[in-house]
């Protein structure tokens, strides 16, 4: 009766106890064994240590008649064939929030692009840009072409390819559907 909650928790198989977190024991045996007089030596080459570099790899770009709803990490090279400012708006704090619907295209398609606050200023009707890390985002029912925080809007060197203007990816409605395996 005199033991206290967490002993009794403990000899039963519950308690405090979880993955990767140590008794006062064993974090004080932990610690003591940290601060033990190792040689110089060995420190250094533990830090020396060179880490493992994932190795860059070249990305695989992506005609726009290949897109589908919900993929992404997208890489596309596309000409902005029209840019359309929706909102322009000043926040409270003195910042602006700028969004634009642009239609680019490449030689397979076209598609709309929803551009956001920076990237505005680089989908001017003409433009050549290289779309890195792009996905697609589902607006009443079509298909948007978006880049978020992690992906790359550059301008690219002009394009000497013909769009294709009669295959507009945006003006074909999905519907969700459930399905039910019977």
């Amino acid at each position: 009766r005199g033991r206290s909650r967490t002993r009794n928790a403990a000899l039963r198989g519950g308690g405090r106890r979880r993955l990767g977190v140590h008794s006062r024991h064993e974090r004080g045996h932990a610690i003591h064994a940290s601060t033990s007089s190792q040689p110089a030596a060995m420190a250094s080459t533990k830090a020396a240590a060179p880490e493992a570099v994932a190795a860059k790899t070249t990305p695989e770009f992506v005609p726009i008649d290949s897109l589908r709803p919900g993929t992404q990490n997208l890489n596309l090279v596309v000409k902005v064939l029209d840019a359309n400012e929706v909102v322009n708006k000043k926040r409270p704090d003195g910042s602006a929030v700028k969004i634009a619907e642009c239609r680019v295209g490449d030689q397979s398609g076209t598609i709309m692009f929803t551009a956001r606050n920076k990237q505005v200023d680089l989908m001017k009707v003409g433009n050549t840009v290289t779309i890195r890390n792009g996905k697609i985002d589902m607006f009443k029912g079509t298909m948007r072409l978006a880049v978020d925080k992690w992906g790359l809007i550059q301008a690219a060197a002009a394009a000497d390819w013909e769009v294709k203007m009669d295959n507009n990816l945006s003006l074909v409605e999905y519907e969700l559907v459930a399905y039910l395996d019977a």
